[in-house]
């Protein structure tokens, strides 16, 4: 079933002379439950299109519906909502809050909503991740690996219905990047999760379903793989 569906998406920056087109009317269409990776030279588009799926950015033309609702056309608190609600999003360089322990960065998207953790599922989520023995730690005392796997954890709390990763394995070795790409299929599986990654890896791609080559602000090819 489809989850996401994108029609004819254009993004615009600047005016006149300096006016840069970074999407140029691209069409894509994601079913639950898939596992997708973007793939593309710096500069094709890969992180706009990621950031207008989040609403971090608006678009210039198109449509973008992701589970039937047109976030296009959603206001500045209601793209908050979805973001918080709906979205998993991982960084590559994790943006976690260095004033706040492991246990509260992962906690604070359930905690802005003046809700309660399910505690059961933290506690499978911090396990799953390898990560129960850091829950007091600051980010500043975690490796990198251990600062990624805490972003996941973080992205999942609310257990959403897609997640967006924007090069969630770059600034990452190979063994922690295989590690954090085999959480993510594991996620995939276990809650049907729909998760889109923009990333330069090539090993990070074959383990999606779909891969999703861009260039010059265009999807050039589309190929699911299994």
């Amino acid at each position: 079933m489809e989850i996401l569906k994108i029609k004819n998406l254009k993004k615009m920056y600047g005016e006149g002379q300096i006016k840069v087109e970074a999407l140029k009317g691209i069409d894509l269409s994601i079913e639950r439950g898939q596992m997708v990776a973007i793939m593309g030279p710096s500069g094709c588009g890969k992180s706009t299109l990621l950031n207008l799926l989040s609403g971090i950015d608006t678009i210039t033309s198109g449509e973008i519906k992701i589970e039937n609702t047109n976030i296009s056309i959603l206001d500045e608190n209601s793209l908050a909502l979805y973001r918080r609600r709906q979205l998993g999003i991982v960084y590559q360089f994790f943006n976690l809050i260095p004033n706040l322990s492991v246990e509260n960065n992962i906690k604070l998207p359930v905690l802005m909503d003046n809700k309660k953790v399910d505690q059961e599922y933290f506690n499978d989520l911090i396990k799953s991740l390898g990560i129960q023995s850091k829950l007091k730690v600051f980010p500043d005392k975690l490796s990198g690996g251990q600062q990624q796997r805490v972003a996941i954890a973080r992205s999942l709390i609310y257990k959403p219905s897609i997640i967006l990763a924007d090069e969630p394995t770059g600034n990452l070795d190979k063994q922690n990047a295989r590690d954090i790409i085999e959480i993510f299929r594991l996620s995939n599986l276990k809650y049907n999760q729909t998760i889109i990654i923009v990333t330069h890896d090539e090993e990070v791609a074959l383990s999606a379903d779909k891969i999703v080559h861009m260039e010059d602000g265009l999807i050039i090819s589309n190929e699911v793989i299994r």
